[in-house]
């Protein structure tokens, strides 16, 4: 608890940051959501097979799985919020446009028919009388997609949003369950704040005759007003407090001259975006805009065609196979010389000499598992396949060159595969739920677990060397940039970037930190 405690006094500002900027991208698309979704559900109202149809389409969009719909987003809308927000409100629409639809349609034919008798028109019946009537279903509908947006928008930090997945996404990867706490908790309590206001919201604008008979109370006029004004006043402050913080944090970075850094969700990675911000600030003008936490090599790769980000560290052997779609190669000059060429000519991307170390892949048993099947070699790991669980990232079980080339090339097959999460597959291992993990070879985790990585006897793995890709059209307007970021350009070995993950990943110690003093050991930091 004390270091729980600790760990929030330390990081309270960068909680306070994250914190707005979850409760800002929450109340736009919950808003959007109600702007769209309301008015909608009345229109079906009027024809049953156009209810059957929406109803429908919002079914089948809100089974979509949120990351797909987030990885879809980005290659039209960029990242950062834009996705994010586009994501939630596709699943916030569902509650709402259902139950108002079924809080409209079930109102008693006989109430509306007495409507009419009285010479309502169609629009005064629908204010007056159906939407009053229908509000408990309503506010249910909007209570129902705002605690589920508040969860769902931790997603958002795969995007490059931020938010409090942030902090959830760092305590994964380093296994610190205080850092997932810390984005865990005032995700919880945001959620539980805002259906407390939209409850009392719920309460102050339904009728007193639509109440349950035990709710009912005498209250006066005045302090029924009195109500209505504190809940409208907290409902302003969900929409203003977090609208003026984007507002403003877009003009204060109007006019600055910067350049976008993203980076993928894994430690090793963050660490170098820190790094490249903390040279290119300290050397130059230029200030950087920081989109880490970006989900996958892949998605990065998008975002830098389609101008989202400036720059981002990725591995040659990757960018070949899975950018390019190149065939494998295994020499690793032949490899970083194709991946350079390729990338100027096909994109007007800049690849960035080696930064020295070779992050390949590194096949990893349990020492006990290692000693029962007289494990030492990716061959001999092969041999048995057929009896062992494999626990791997996403992208080794879809890359042409990874689990499918190597269960093709042995002709053999592995009992089970789960595709997880870069950390959730150490949780995995360490718990014994999967035999094998896709480990890389400067993963601080291997030794803290007792991981024993298999030599790769037959050199099917390519070269996996860390470059830095950059918009050659980012270049050509910074030449300065050039030697900044050649400063990176062989500086790292495997042991020593071990070293750094192991700070992060076992010792506890912030990434950005890690970085810092690093450059400052090294003298590239004025």
């Amino acid at each position: 608890m004390l270091n729980f405690i600790n760990l929030f006094m330390d990081k309270k500002s960068e909680l306070l940051q994250l914190f707005i900027q979850h409760l800002n991208m929450t109340t736009i698309a919950v808003f959007i959501s109600l702007l769209i979704g309301v008015p909608v559900a009345i229109l079906i109202t009027r024809n049953k097979l156009a209810s059957q149809i929406v109803i429908g389409i919002a079914n089948v969009m809100q089974s979509i799985p949120c990351i797909a719909l987030l990885a879809f987003a980005v290659p039209f809308v960029g990242i950062g919020s834009k996705p994010a927000i586009l994501m939630v409100i596709v699943y916030a629409l569902l509650p709402i446009i259902k139950n108002t639809y079924t809080g409209i349609v079930s109102i008693d034919s006989k109430t509306v028919e007495v409507a009419k008798g009285l010479g309502l028109t169609k629009w005064q019946r629908l204010f007056k009388i159906e939407m009053p009537i229908a509000m408990p279903f309503i506010m249910a509908g909007i209570r129902i997609s705002a605690v589920a947006a508040v969860g769902t928008m931790t997603i958002a930090a795969f995007a490059g949003a931020g938010g409090l997945g942030w902090f959830i996404n760092l305590g994964l990867n380093s296994r610190n369950p205080g850092l997932v706490l810390l984005g865990a908790i005032p995700a919880s309590i945001l959620a539980l704040a805002i259906d407390f206001i939209l409850a009392r919201l719920e309460h102050a604008i339904t009728s007193e005759g639509l109440q349950p008979a035990e709710k009912i109370k005498n209250v006066s006029k005045k302090a029924k007003l009195r109500e209505r004004v504190v809940v409208f006043a907290l409902c302003a402050v969900l929409i203003l407090v977090p609208g003026f913080s984007s507002l403003s944090a877009t003009f204060a970075s109007s006019n600055d001259d910067k350049i976008v850094i993203g980076t993928s969700n894994f430690t090793e990675v963050i660490i170098l975006g820190y790094m490249y911000t903390d040279l290119i600030e300290s050397n130059t003008d230029i200030k950087v805009d920081q989109k880490f936490n970006l989900n996958g090599g892949s998605f990065c790769f998008d975002a830098l065609n389609n101008d989202s980000i400036d720059m981002f560290v990725e591995y040659t052997g990757t960018a070949l196979s899975d950018m390019l779609h190149e065939p494998i190669e295994n020499d690793p000059d032949t490899v970083y010389n194709k991946v350079k060429d390729l990338m100027m000519e096909r994109h007007n991307i800049h690849v960035s000499e080696p930064l020295g170390f070779n992050n390949t892949y590194v096949m990893s048993v349990k020492s006990e598992l290692a000693e029962k099947y007289n494990l030492k070699t990716l061959s001999d790991l092969m041999k048995v396949s057929d009896q062992l669980k494999l626990g791997c990232t996403v992208e080794f079980v879809q890359r042409e060159d990874c689990l499918p080339l190597l269960e093709k090339t042995f002709n053999s097959k592995f009992k089970s595969v789960s595709g997880l999460d870069a950390a959730i597959r150490y949780e995995a291992i360490d718990s014994g739920e999967v035999d094998v993990v896709d480990a890389f070879s400067t993963d601080a985790l291997l030794p803290k677990l007792g991981l024993v990585p298999l030599e790769d006897d037959v050199k099917f793995f390519p070269p996996y060397y860390a470059v830095n890709f950059v918009s050659q059209e980012v270049l050509d307007k910074h030449p300065e940039l050039e030697s900044v970021l050649a400063k990176m350009d062989g500086l790292l070995d495997e042991e020593t970037m071990a070293t750094l993950n192991g700070k992060v990943d076992i010792d506890g110690m912030d990434a950005k930190d890690v970085a810092h003093d690093f450059l400052l050991e090294k003298g590239l930091l004025k």
